[in-house]
């Protein structure tokens, strides 16, 4: 038998780790004097002191310590305990690279002044996809561009000509200071083309940079006044009528429904008149039945805003003939307005 400072010289633990070890079920002693509280061992604990040891060193756990010193009688067990750890630790060493270079990748984007933001390349499509229809198309002055925020926390994507605006929200990882860019069509719709995978998207004053599947997409922002799209898309009261109706059956109705037409600026346009029957269900209306409960809107703004908020239901927003047509996908992510057409 031997004592504890021997069994401490020999295996490299400290007497305290014995103790502790010992208090822990882990090595607990062949004997233990009543008198002296000596702690005796035999060869055999040296033996499992020397493993406590080494594993030890490697960082196993102590509860899987237990399990090895339990397991003394049978090598392949505790080489294959070994070989999980081993692989437990490469696994959290290529993790803490990855973190080490995400860290410094944000402290590039801080010194840079430029903000990132990565998420699935269909998910970001889908966004672009739902507000590009609402953009200006006219390079001289009608916005022809598409608003990238995230001053809110998440990213939101905005689009107007000033006759409707369209806006959706992205869930995405932003890292770096917050952004408020106008991001060129031509930049957009190559974005658009990037559907599968993960995109990183790097905005900064001067320059924009999108990379995905090994394609990269890059770009300089618009010097654009944007307008102030949370005080337009934000009210104080609840709509007049809010109904939630089948996008594809209403498109249906749209399209059946007699159109008048007006014009802007020497250009022709066709015009919807929504309004709600007795019952409160959506029904098209006549030129001729024109009344303050219902709403005119461009015809085919409101055949885009359908399209753009996808397949099954929305909710339309109605609330009179002056103030805009809101249409919703329910969840809150996308949004549109559609400004009505005078009487």
């Amino acid at each position: 038998m031997r004592g504890i400072g021997e069994v401490s010289r020999a295996s490299g633990l400290a007497v305290s780790a014995l103790r502790f070890y010992d208090g822990a079920g882990v090595l607990v002693p062949a004997e233990v004097d009543a008198a002296t509280g000596y702690r005796r061992y035999t060869d055999e604990q040296v033996r499992a002191a020397r493993l406590i040891a080494g594993l030890r060193r490697v960082g196993l756990p102590v509860a899987e310590i237990a399990e090895a010193v339990r397991e003394m009688r049978e090598p392949e067990a505790i080489r294959r305990r070994l070989d999980r750890h081993r692989r437990r630790l490469e696994d959290g060493l290529a993790d803490a690279k990855r973190e080490l270079l995400r860290v410094h990748a944000l402290l590039d984007l801080e010194e840079k002044l430029m903000t990132r933001i990565t998420l699935p390349a269909a998910a970001l499509a889908a966004s672009l996809d739902a507000v590009r229809f609402a953009a200006g198309s006219d390079p001289a002055g009608l916005l022809p561009t598409v608003l990238f925020d995230t001053t809110g926390g998440d990213l939101t994507l905005v689009a107007t000509d000033r006759y409707r605006m369209a806006t959706a929200r992205a869930e995405a990882l932003i890292e770096g200071p917050p952004a408020r860019l106008c991001l060129p069509l031509p930049f957009v719709d190559d974005l658009r083309a990037l559907r599968a995978g993960e995109v990183v998207l790097d905005l900064g004053a001067d320059a924009v940079r999108a990379e995905a599947g090994g394609t990269v997409v890059e770009g300089k922002p618009l010097p654009v006044d944007f307008p102030d799209y949370r005080r337009l898309v934000a009210r104080e009261d609840e709509p007049a009528a809010r109904v939630t109706v089948d996008t594809a059956r209403l498109r249906e109705m749209v399209a059946a429904a007699p159109a008048p037409t007006r014009e802007h600026h020497g250009t022709a346009y066709e015009i919807t008149l929504l309004g709600l029957d007795p019952a409160g269900s959506l029904r098209l209306a006549a030129e001729g039945e024109w009344s303050d409960e219902h709403v005119a809107v461009n015809r085919e703004f409101l055949l885009q805003a359908l399209d753009a908020g996808g397949a099954g239901q929305l909710v339309l927003e109605l609330d009179g003939p002056i103030r805009p047509l809101a249409v919703r996908v329910p969840g809150g992510s996308r949004f549109s307005i559609l400004m009505p057409v005078r009487p």
